[in-house]
Formats: structure tokens, C-alpha cells, sequence
């Protein structure tokens, strides 16, 4: 059994993932008005008439072509990670979606309320311990962070199509199950530009077993508790799972590979803010860990989240090396 939110956005959502049906034909002629905005947008960079900023320090676009559910946050910390263990002093820009800070460009912290820094940022500034500012202006981000911070690096999370942003390296992530979906932009499909943007970036980068590519598995890595950050021991006791994440099966599967029951699950949208009223109070409840830092506040003592990491493949560890030295980075 599965309680839902969203109504029609989460029907839409689930037809990108179907064969073509009625929804996706209703939604085309939409899908040609974004093709022909989005395509206008990036002949004005092409032909100078829009100039991108181009930083003092290299910048990593981790983004994806599809909206939601791609598994990008883990490779960011994994990023993050890789280049502070060779020494690297690393900034996080993001557009932080879902946050509403007093203004931008904003920093924020471990500590900082998702509600005003958004779930990922938080989550973000958490988990790498660096420097993490939100706001739409790239720019703006950037130098701030600069003048807050001596920063040999800089990841953005997100922001594949944000062309204003120049950058030294693209990472594309792709969901190895679920692909690119129907292939049609959205609302009609799940993509922001078409496959061809493939051919432009760097390296492209799976999220799950992809035979001969670049990839990485999201390895569950132990359930904490979430209002103190204590960890749980096996054996786990069944429970729910509750999730407002782009793919939660993805979520479901972790669990059940870490050898946790599901006996129901509840699944909101994509950056849902929780109150009280949405944790079931009298059972044992399993959450994402982006979901946790949302949920801190108010969750009760049965409250569970899993933390997952990034596990590159070896093909993913040599080409990522060889490009950041090629890049100048490393």
C-alpha cells in the first residue's frame, strides 16, 4: 500500500516513464513552446549576444539532462570528498531549490532551517563540511563565496542548462534504470534538453550498474537515528518508509538490500517540506537522508534514516582522475 501527494503532477511524472500514451501527446505542443524558449536562450549565448561569467577558479557542473530523481547529490559529496583528500580547498554553489533565505547570495550551514536553505544545500553543508551558497545569480554565488572563502574549487550543483555559468568541467548523471524515460522534453517528458546534449559534456556518469561505462552505486552505508544522529545496530525491526524524493524506488530498494522490512510506504513530491502531522507517530519510520534534515525538528524516537554513498566503478575512478588533471583541477 502507498499513500501519495500530488495528484495530476504525480500521474504526469509517472507517464514519462511509460510507453507514449494520451497524457505525454496533450502535453507536446507544451513541450515544443520550452524546446523553442530553450533552444532561443542558448543561440544567444552561441552568438555573444548573452556573454557567460567565466570564474578565477575551475568549476564543476555536476547537473543531468532529466528533472529529479538522478541519484546527483551523492556524486557531489563524492566530489567533494575526492578533492579535498588531494589537498583542494572546495566551494559548493546551489540554486537551492525549495529555500526561501532572507536573500541571495546566502550561506548555509549544517545548522541552517531547510525551510530557508533548502534541503540539499543543508544536506550538502553537512555531509562534505564545506562552504555551501544558494541563489539563482551564479555569479553572485560565486563571489561571494570568494570573498567569504579561500576556494581552490568550485562544485555547482546543478545547473547543466544554466549557460550564464561558464565552466571548466561538465559531469552528466544518468539514472542507469530508468534511462531517459519516454526521450521527450518536458511537461511531455522528463527531459530538459535532448539526448544530444550528451555529445557535449565531459563524462557522462551512471547512477547504477551500467556494463562498460562510468558509474557508481548508491551503497547504504548504516540508519541513524534522526533527531540525535545515533546509529541503529542490526537487527532492524520493519517499519515504514517515507520519502519525498524524485525516484523512491530507488529508496525502497536500498532499504530492502540493507535488509530492512517495508510495510507500507508514504510518498510526497520531490522537495516536500514535512510538518509533525506527516511522521505516523506509533511506528517505525525509515527516511532518506534528505528527507532527515528536514524532519530533525520534530521526529520521534523511532525515526530512522539511511545514509547511502557514492561507490564508483574503477572506469569511473581513472577517467574522473585523468579529466580533472587534464582540466588543470588536480
Amino acid at each position: 500500500m502507498s499513500n501519495t501527494q500530488g495528484g495530476f503532477a504525480k500521474r504526469l511524472e509517472a507517464s514519462w516513464f511509460e510507453p507514449f500514451g494520451l497524457l505525454s501527446a496533450v502535453m507536446l505542443p507544451l513541450s515544443g513552446i520550452f524546446w523553442l524558449l530553450s533552444a532561443f536562450n542558448r543561440l544567444l549565448f552561441r552568438v555573444g549576444i548573452k556573454k557567460a561569467y567565466h570564474s578565477p577558479v575551475p568549476v564543476i557542473v555536476i547537473g543531468n539532462i532529466s528533472v529529479g530523481g538522478n541519484g546527483k547529490t551523492p556524486m557531489v559529496i563524492y566530489l567533494a570528498d575526492l578533492l579535498k583528500t588531494k589537498g583542494k580547498r572546495v566551494g559548493i554553489i546551489s540554486r537551492g531549490y525549495g529555500s526561501q533565505p532572507p536573500s541571495t547570495p546566502f550561506s548555509v550551514t549544517a545548522d541552517t532551517p531547510t525551510d530557508v536553505g533548502g534541503d540539499e544545500p543543508v544536506l550538502l553543508a553537512k555531509r562534505t563540511g564545506c562552504p555551501v551558497v544558494i541563489g539563482g545569480d551564479r555569479k553572485a554565488s560565486i563571489e561571494y563565496l570568494m570573498s567569504e572563502h579561500q576556494i581552490d574549487v568550485i562544485l555547482s550543483d546543478d545547473g547543466l542548462q544554466h549557460y550564464a555559468l561558464g565552466r571548466d568541467i561538465e559531469l552528466c548523471i544518468v539514472d542507469a534504470k530508468r534511462g531517459h524515460g519516454n526521450g521527450l522534453l518536458i511537461p511531455a517528458g522528463p527531459l530538459r534538453e535532448g539526448t544530444w546534449r550528451l555529445n557535449s559534456v565531459d563524462l557522462i556518469v551512471y547512477n547504477g550498474e551500467q556494463a562498460n561505462e562510468c558509474a557508481y552505486q548508491l551503497e547504504a552505508t548504516g540508519l541513524f537515528q534522526v533527531a540525535n544522529e545515533q546509529p541503529l545496530a542490526p537487527p532492524f525491526k520493519a517499519g515504514v518508509a517515507l520519502s519525498a524524493i524524485g525516484n523512491p524506488q530507488r529508496f525502497y530498494d536500498s532499504l530492502l538490500a540493507h535488509q530492512v522490512l517495508v510495510t507500507k510506504t508514504y510518498h510526497f513530491r520531490d522537495h516536500h517540506k514535512f510538518v509533525p502531522e506527516d511522521i505516523p507517530s506509533v511506528e517505525v519510520v525509515y527516511m532518506t537522508e534528505k528527507d532527515a534534515v528536514k524532519c530533525s525538528a520534530f521526529a520521534h524516537e523511532q525515526c530512522y534514516y539511511l545514509r547511502v554513498d557514492a561507490k564508483p566503478n574503477e572506469q569511473l575512478e581513472q577517467q574522473l582522475t585523468k579529466l580533472l588533471k587534464d582540466k588543470g583541477v588536480l
